[in-house]
């Protein structure tokens, strides 16, 4: 059922890299203008890398890789235009309407199309309360049952961190620094949480995709890169503002899948922009290094055990 957009189309069949985004930060995580522009930046910063970017999206129920700027701004402006996740997909799809994929949509369908790299700015988890609720993000399913390696800042700042790392290690989905041995907290570097492995460069993180596949694992690989410095948001600022952000949407009944974009938005509010600042600075620079990755991955990889320079 997937419809590719010829450019993409071309590059997976000349086995060029290609790096998926997901429409729902176009339609739901990002105010207009700036989701639009944000979109369009982060697909520029893929092409800088080298690579070509694919947004994804469902377009009158059509599974598309490849969303053409027509398609975001109606993305952005359609205040109908649902969030799809897995368990929408389908019905979507039957009923011929437009979707904003969530992450864990857009990793299915991208290791559906075969696409190697997915770059996002946080991955959902396991949600606060979620002993008394059960309110576990499919992000966590996605990333354990679809193969790709995902760019990403760590989990959504509103989570219960130390759970949904817990649950990454349970699944055995790997979590892996970016230059940094803590896990990021989305909209700053320190969660007090560790990786399970540190990279350096796009060569590195590729090959863990390698060995990940080789080894006949199923699921993903988290590339957790911690945000841009200049543009990280301070840690007790944002975390106070999310308390009164959780809290007034509790009183208000919000909940479910609710909860993630009112929760945002209101968090860009009480941090005077602070943290809308950091999510686009972190969205820009994970698809960059997307980018990188992906071409990482389309180069052939180093022979293992080759002589080297002066070597008997």
């Amino acid at each position: 059922m997937l419809t590719l957009a010829p450019e993409v189309a071309a590059a997976l069949g000349e086995g060029r890299p290609v790096v998926a985004l997901e429409s729902a930060l176009v339609a739901h995580g990002l105010p207009h203008p700036l989701s639009v522009e944000t979109a369009l930046a982060m697909e520029a910063a893929v092409r800088a890398a080298g690579a070509v970017p694919a947004t994804v999206g469902l377009v009158r129920g059509q599974p598309t890789i490849g969303l053409d700027q027509a398609d975001l701004e109606r993305f952005a402006r359609g205040a109908r235009v649902p969030k799809a996740s897995l368990r929408d997909l389908a019905p979507l799809a039957r009923r011929g309407d437009d979707g904003a994929t969530t992450f864990a949509a857009t990793l299915w369908l991208a290791a559906r199309a075969g696409i190697a790299v997915v770059a996002t700015g946080g991955i959902g988890g396991v949600h606060r309360g979620a002993s008394a609720t059960g309110d576990v993000s499919a992000d966590l399913v996605a990333l354990a049952s679809a193969s790709a390696l995902v760019v990403c800042s760590g989990p959504k700042v509103l989570l219960d961190l130390p759970r949904t790392r817990e649950w990454l290690e349970t699944w055995g989905v790997p979590l892996v620094g970016w230059r940094c041995a803590e896990m990021p907290a989305f909209y700053h570097s320190h969660s007090g949480l560790p990786v399970d492995d540190v990279v350096e460069d796009a060569a590195q993180a590729a090959a863990l995709l390698r060995a990940q596949r080789a080894l006949g694992l199923a699921g993903s690989v988290v590339l957790a890169v911690p945000p841009p410095v200049e543009a990280a948001a301070d840690a007790a600022v944002v975390e106070q503002a999310l308390a009164t952000a959780l809290a007034e949407l509790e009183a208000a009944g919000v909940v479910g899948a609710a909860v993630t974009p009112r929760a945002l938005a209101r968090l860009f509010e009480l941090t005077g922009g602070a943290a809308l600042r950091a999510n686009v600075a972190l969205l820009r620079n994970n698809a960059r290094i997307g980018g990188e990755v992906a071409v990482a991955l389309a180069a052939p990889p180093a022979k293992v055990g080759a002589p080297t320079e002066g070597s008997q």
